[in-house]
This record gives structure tokens, sequence and C-alpha cells, in this order.
């Protein structure tokens, strides 16, 4: 292998020399921090040393065909991202404080390190997109930016179009109806095992959680109107979000229209009292408090308070125009909570729905419900495997 070290201001100013130098395929080994100091250490000057290298290949007889080419550079170019990676984390390691540093250098070099920590970042996004525009024929790019676009997922995206490189490679043509058949019949193996559908109308209590701001109380009572309307049902309520005054007028407005009885639960007790005043009707609705549910004490609250045996059945509410990183961390948070299915929220707000898809997957659960508005009872679908994949690929008939 050909090794060389380069020193720069920056890591994607070194990795710009050793590009122009030993290519698109060299790998980093190493990189540092490297500071000089001059008049006897008053002045300090911060640059990094990169060690990049080249494996050394006999010129072969044989050329590679064209379909190889991709996969070839696809598998190097992994091979980079992995090295960007490990200096990423063994840069975070560093970032943890030297107690025997003082103050203001100590803060000078954590800064420093973010930064650079920052740059790395930024370099394995542009190779992974890199990586994703080599490894495919330019007919499926389209395609996959439009996954993209849709917030799919990066893992579920490199599976599409692995699939699709596969089941095309021997195509003369390639459009996008072909690639939507193949992308539809691969989401439908991944989500047909999972729950789908409203309420079972089996169990008693429907607990709705979610944090706030999602539109629960909303969605309760479009799920509670349906049940009255469509299945003619018994049907009350019981409130524990006694934090918000609007919400428990909200919920009685609602209560009144549909001619049904309304509990205020403020503690265990009160919800005890509420479920026997209610065990006469068919389904009881648990509205739930919106709370910062980051806080591990307010889903431990909520555990005590009410409860999740055989006779319930308990949804997620979360809404798609929250960041997926956030809804990811809501649910990690509820992962003790028996949760049967997910219930998305303001779907009419935004113009993708690859978010609901990655969760769904991610952590193993149904959807029930999504709603689109809101009007009561008009703007709440029940899902339908086939609907959700239909809507996946809505926004490319608009």
């Amino acid at each position: 292998m050909k090794m060389k070290k380069y020193y720069a201001s920056s890591i994607p100013e070194a990795m710009k020399h050793v590009r122009a130098e030993l290519g698109e395929d060299a790998v980093i080994l190493n990189s540092k921090v490297v500071v000089t100091k001059k008049f006897f250490g008053i002045i300090k000057k911060k640059s990094f040393e990169v060690v990049a290298g080249i494996d050394s290949m006999e010129p072969s007889n044989v050329a590679p065909t064209p379909a190889a080419l991709p996969i070839t550079t696809a598998k190097k170019e992994n091979v980079r991202l992995q090295e960007i990676t490990n200096a990423v984390q063994a840069k975070m390691h560093q970032v943890q404080p030297q107690n025997d540093a003082p103050l203001h250098e100590e803060t000078s070099i954590s800064e420093d390190l973010r930064k650079e920590i920052a740059d790395l970042k930024s370099l394995m996004h542009s190779i992974h997109k890199k990586t994703i525009q080599d490894q495919y024929p330019d007919e499926l790019l389209p395609f996959i930016e439009y996954l993209r676009q849709q917030e799919l997922s990066e893992e579920l995206i490199t599976t599409i179009g692995d699939e699709l490189f596969t089941h095309f490679k021997e195509a003369s043509e390639i459009n996008f109806s072909q690639c939507k058949m193949v992308t539809k019949n691969l989401l439908r193996k991944e989500l047909e095992n999972l729950p789908v559908g409203g309420l079972s109308y089996e169990k008693k209590y429907i607990n709705v959680l979610g944090p706030t701001g999602v539109g629960k109380t909303t969605t309760i009572a479009k799920m509670a109107a349906r049940a009255v309307l469509e299945k003619k049902k018994k049907i009350g309520f019981i409130t524990t979000d006694t934090y918000r005054i609007a919400a428990i007028e909200q919920l009685k407005t609602y209560a009144g229209l549909l001619q049904a009885p309304v509990e205020i639960a403020y503690n265990a007790t009160d919800f005890e009292q509420a479920i026997h005043r209610l065990a006469h009707l068919d389904l009881v609705f648990i509205d739930t408090a919106g709370r910062n549910y980051k806080e591990v004490k307010y889903v431990d609250d909520l555990q005590r308070l009410i409860k999740f045996d055989e006779q319930a059945e308990s949804f997620l509410v979360l809404a798609l125009t929250t960041k997926e990183k956030d809804m990811a961390n809501i649910v990690e948070q509820f992962k003790q909570l028996p949760i049967e299915k997910f219930i998305f929220t303001k779907m009419d707000e935004t113009n993708s729905i690859g978010t609901m898809i990655n969760l769904m997957i991610k952590y193993n659960k149904g959807l029930a419900y999504y709603t689109n508005g809101q009007e009561v009872p008009e703007d709440i679908e029940e899902a339908d495997l086939e609907a959700v994949l239909n809507l996946f690929f809505q926004g490319e008939e608009k």
C-alpha cells in the first residue's frame, strides 16, 4: 500500500490534496490535530495531519464489465466511509474534558474538535451521496432521489436500490412505473406482517398516548364519533389531561355532541372511580396528558395512573410534521408500554410519509389510523396497507 501524510488547515482541505494526488480510491488511515508553537509558545497554530493510503494494484488484462464498475466503486466508497466513521468516533472521545488542562485551553480544544467532527460528518454525507450515485445506473437515479425526498431511510433506499439494480440490470429501458411496482412489492413484504387497521372493538378501554401538540383529543373525538355513528356503540371518556383546561373543555364539547359522559381523573383513585362509573359502556376512550415524554418520569407516572391490561388496547399518536429523530426518541420512551399501533396525524401538512414507514419497520409496530385535517369525524382514515403504499407515491402524481 502507498501511504502519505498531508497537512492542511481543515479535514476537507486535506481531502482535496489526498484526492488530487492519490485519486478517489484513497482511504483515510489516521487523522489528528497538530498544534505548533512559535515565539516560545506564545503563538499557537493548529493544523490537521491526515495519513492516507491506496492499494498498489497491478494492471489487469481483463477489463471489468460496465455493470461491475459501479459495485466496485461503491465498495471502495464504503471502505472510505468506514474509515471516516472511525475517525469521527475517535474524535468524539477526545471531546471529553481533560482534568489537567487549563479551563480556557480545554474549551478551545473542545471547540476545535467539535468543528473537526462536523467537517468529518459533512464529508461522510457527501461520500455517501456519491456512493449512491456511483452504485446504480443513471436511469435509476431520479427514482432513488424520489425515495430520498419522501424521507425514506437510507437503509431502505439501499435495499430498494439493490433490488431495482438486480431486477433491471438486463433491461434496455427503465421507467418510473416499473420502479414503483418493484418498490411497492418490496415495501409490502416489509409491512405485511404488522397489524394494520383501526379499533378491534374487542377491548373496552382505548388508551391514546402521545406528546403534547400532536392532536390526541381531536383524534379521540374522531375515533369515538365513528364508533357511535358506524358501530352504534355506547361510549364514554376519561381524561387525565388536567394540565390544560382547554383540553378538558374541548373533550367535553365533543362528548356533548355524542351524548357521552366524561370523567376527569386527577390521580389513580379518581381513575379507578371513573372506571367503575363507566363500567356499563361498550367503549371508554382515555385521553392522556400531553407532556414532554423525553422525561422518563412522565412515562412512569402514566404507567402508574392508567391500567394496561388485557381489557385495553393502546395507541401512540405522533405528528408527521415532527422530525423523525424526535419521534424515534418518543417511541423509545414508550417502549416499556404495550403499544399495539401508531396513529399518525397532520398528514395534510406534509408532502412525504417515508417517516411513517420507517418507524413502523424499525419498531415493528402496526398502523391504526392517519388523520388529514381537523374536521370531526371526517378527517381520519382507518389504515389499509394498499392505501398506505399508494399514499407513498401520491407526491409523484401531483
